[in-house]
């Protein structure tokens, strides 16, 4: 996938960060603190069972649900961020990997239990938006989890570009893959910019038709 394409080239960002993590715009160096109030609330366990975190970035989130017991294999489009994560956490037991979600492996389709979705589908160009949403919905296992975490927008409201955020008609698209809606939270905290976010559950009970 070339690099130029909007959205994509997420590497060359890492490596002009040069080091310096906290160059990297959207690593906070800590869980995402709308997956962490969720796992807490609903009491998520992992043990036993296997998790993919979409676009892991510099792993936070990764290591979050690997402490949570699950088996999880996290990947990301960029080395640099994935040896960036491999160097964080030495002895983590998370399988990094790097890969385009637009070009996944075909063993993953079905095969986890857990599937973490923040902020990527937003991050890459409208134009792959139907392709990455039928690839992270096939990633869902039957009786499975989805969890997405978005920007949020009306769907009549201007898009101001990447992040692009998203709409709750553009997410329907998860639910047309065969995924069943659990829970939609609207999330408004003023304390984070920006302010407003779709906190999303789906179940794989219904199978995906990606």
């Amino acid at each position: 996938m070339n690099d130029d394409v909007p959205g994509l080239n997420f590497d060359a960002i890492y490596t002009r960060a040069g080091g310096d993590m906290n160059a990297v715009p959207w690593a906070y160096l800590l869980p995402n603190p709308n997956l962490k109030i969720w796992a807490e609330r609903e009491g998520v366990q992992g043990t036993g069972k296997t998790a993919l975190v979409v676009g892991c970035g510099l792993g936070d989130d990764a290591e979050y649900l690997n402490a949570l017991g699950f088996n999880v294999t996290a990947f990301d489009i960029s080395p640099t961020a994935i040896e960036w994560a491999q160097q964080r956490f030495p002895n983590s037991r998370v399988n990094y990997q790097v890969v385009n979600v637009l070009e996944p492996p075909q063993a993953w389709r079905g095969a986890f239990d857990f599937v973490l979705e923040i902020h990527t589908i937003q991050a890459l160009h409208p134009q792959f938006r139907e392709k990455i949403i039928a690839n992270i919905a096939g990633f869902v296992a039957k009786n499975g989890t989805l969890v997405v975490i978005a920007w949020a927008r009306e769907h009549d409201a201007p898009n101001p570009g990447i992040p692009w955020p998203l709409s709750k008609e553009e997410l329907q698209q998860f639910t047309q893959r065969g995924l069943i809606e659990v829970s939609f939270e609207d999330i408004i905290d003023p304390a984070e910019p920006p302010p407003r976010r779709f906190r999303v559950v789906y179940r794989g009970e219904a199978g995906s038709t990606a």
